[in-house]
């Protein structure tokens, strides 16, 4: 059962506790992972600011809606997305370094095993909340929103290297775009029903997206790789969007 209700003002304070322990830690390993890129990489004063302000913007997020997670616990599973989002927040501020990750063969193979370990982390956060029963819109969504934030950032990797043109950024932007969308289609702001293709979807173009960032990868077999995930992404939010706006028609009927 997905918790939608806040919790009382005892349980926030434990909760805050639990959340501002996590983020603390996630902190530590963001800024040790900043330290290695500066002194073992090519990477500078770039990195570090872009890494750390991404960082304190997702967590303000974060401590500014906790109160929605509707449990006193702040729970493994979200203990595991905030670690993501941290290597999320390093992995930006790599990506906007593109000239040295890209004149430096072994910062280009240190930023793909951190985007692969974000991604081996997708849906580890979900199985803890299950298992511990702390599920909740607050966990779900601070989920989806880190995978949509590490695809918008793989995407723009894509074209910062030289990979793909701006064209790819649509699939970083489609949850943009959608989202922007709703604020002129009430309908869209509708409840979803859980999809096996929309997780799937969002699988796929993290992995694609993923593949590109191999040095090995050429700029002809990006486009092969990329063209079909962008299609499915498409697809996807197609067949999202006319669903929401056939369920509002359906009960605006009904009344």
């Amino acid at each position: 059962m997905i918790a939608r209700a806040s919790v009382g003002y005892s349980e926030l304070d434990t909760l805050q506790l639990g959340a501002l322990t996590t983020i603390s830690a996630i902190a530590v390993m963001v800024l040790s992972l900043l330290i290695a890129g500066v002194l073992f990489l090519p990477l500078g004063a770039l990195f570090v600011c872009v890494a750390l302000g991404v960082f304190a913007v997702i967590f303000t997020l974060v401590w500014r809606t906790l109160r929605h997670h509707g449990h006193a616990r702040f729970g493994g599973a979200n203990i595991v997305t905030s670690a993501r989002a941290g290597m999320v927040s390093v992995i930006a501020g790599a990506v906007v370094s593109t000239e040295a990750i890209a004149s430096d063969p072994v910062s280009g193979w240190a930023l793909f095993c951190l985007v692969v370990l974000a991604f081996a982390l997708d849906g580890v956060d979900g199985y803890l909340a299950r298992r511990q029963g702390l599920q909740s819109d607050f966990g779900a969504r601070y989920d989806m929103e880190v995978d949509a934030f590490l695809i918008l950032v793989l995407s723009l990797a894509a074209v910062l290297m030289g990979k793909l043109g701006y064209w790819v950024l649509l699939m970083g932007l489609m949850r943009y775009v959608f989202i922007a969308a709703a604020e002129v289609l009430p309908a869209l702001k509708g409840e979803l029903p859980p999809s096996f293709r929309r997780k799937l979807v969002c699988v796929v173009q993290i992995a694609v997206l993923c593949a590109i960032l191999l040095p090995i990868v050429s700029p002809a077999i990006a486009v092969v790789m990329a063209v079909p995930a962008l299609a499915a992404l498409i697809y996807s939010f197609a067949v999202d969007s006319l669903y929401l706006q056939y369920h509002a028609k359906q009960v605006d009927g009904s009344r």
